[in-house]
């Protein structure tokens, strides 16, 4: 427990740091906060992940490794809901919304079900890794161009209003340092978070050999919170630094990089397929994820400015259907 404690606050504060490294580089780049959110904090701020579900899935415990994977999901798209919170000036969907981010919110409830549906086709494997598995990166790979491509000829736009921020690139020379210098500190700062996960990992088996938790509930609870905490934290710090397109790109990018990681533990598990090593509580798990998803988009769509709490429908209902997730898998 004091392992997994110290692992998980090292983590927080690595995804504090790398917040504002990432708003800094994505100006300097131009690549425009959607991009480079759902791409180089989606692949950082999940490396702790990665790198506990190969970990658990190369260490004979499929189970939480695909529970881990798609647990942490859930709990970062609620933090959505918990960055709108500090976003006084109104909801931060409405703010936020950009055709990037929806399309990026469309590729992950797609990359969601085809996970799920992996667990219904026959077991076959090549060399221990399901075909779905190649699928889902040539998936993952494809939607990034189509979503690129469309970035750059929009077909839909959201409408300007007094509280929405448009992803502009805007360097402000607040960190004058050369970009080399920068990305050095943001790859150091990813690898420390990666480290933290390996710690992770093996606090988590401990956690279950010494307590009559479950694997699902562990890997979808436990690990999947402190999985969660780097993309919250970075979407509160985004949030605080007025970077709202990167607060919501950095989760929705982060959530498509750990279905990925149910491809990772596949190709780490030497006992066969992973997917079919997901129960009941998994696959009602990845479900929830998606339909989590659809309410993101949903409020990035509908745009309301206001709602109970300054924040939009969509925060409580996120709230709500996390509490709901939990107690069902409590019992």
């Amino acid at each position: 427990m004091v392992v997994f404690a110290v692992a998980a606050t090292a983590t927080v504060l690595g995804a504090v740091r790398m917040a504002r490294l990432g708003d800094v580089l994505a100006d300097r780049t131009g690549w425009g906060e959607a991009v480079f959110g759902a791409l180089f904090f989606g692949a950082t701020t999940s490396l702790s992940g990665i790198v506990i579900t190969a970990v658990t899935a190369a260490g004979g415990s499929p189970t939480l490794a695909y529970s881990n994977a798609v647990g942490g999901i859930a709990a970062q798209t609620v933090a959505i809901a918990v960055a709108d919170l500090f976003h006084r000036r109104g909801n931060l969907e409405h703010a936020a919304a950009s055709l990037t981010n929806i399309l990026f919110g469309c590729l992950l409830i797609g990359m969601l079900v085809l996970v799920v549906l992996a667990s219904f086709v026959p077991p076959v494997v090549v060399a221990a890794i399901h075909p779905v598995s190649f699928l889902l990166v040539a998936v993952y790979v494809g939607g990034l161009l189509l979503i690129r491509r469309s970035g750059d000829r929009p077909m839909w736009r959201a409408v300007f209003t007094r509280t929405t921020q448009r992803d502009e690139p805007v360097d402000d020379g607040a960190d004058p340092r050369r970009a080399r210098t920068i990305w050095l500190e943001f790859t150091a700062v990813g690898i420390a978070v990666g480290t933290g996960g390996a710690a992770l990992a093996v606090a988590a088996e401990g956690i279950v050999a010494a307590t009559a938790l479950g694997e699902g509930f562990v890997g979808a609870v436990l690990l999947g919170i402190v999985n969660g905490l780097p993309e919250a934290v970075t979407a509160i710090a985004a949030v605080r630094r007025g970077a709202l397109t990167l607060a919501i790109a950095a989760i929705l990018g982060g959530n498509c990089f750990d279905v990925l990681n149910v491809a990772i533990g596949d190709v780490a598990f030497r006992g066969g397929s992973l997917y079919h090593a997901a129960g009941p509580d998994e696959l009602f798990l990845t479900l929830a994820s998606a339909l989590m998803t659809v309410i993101v988009i949903t409020g990035l769509l509908v745009r309301q400015d206001r709602g109970p709490g300054r924040v939009g429908f969509e925060g409580i209902a996120l709230l709500g259907t996390y509490a709901a997730i939990i107690a069902v898998l409590a019992n």
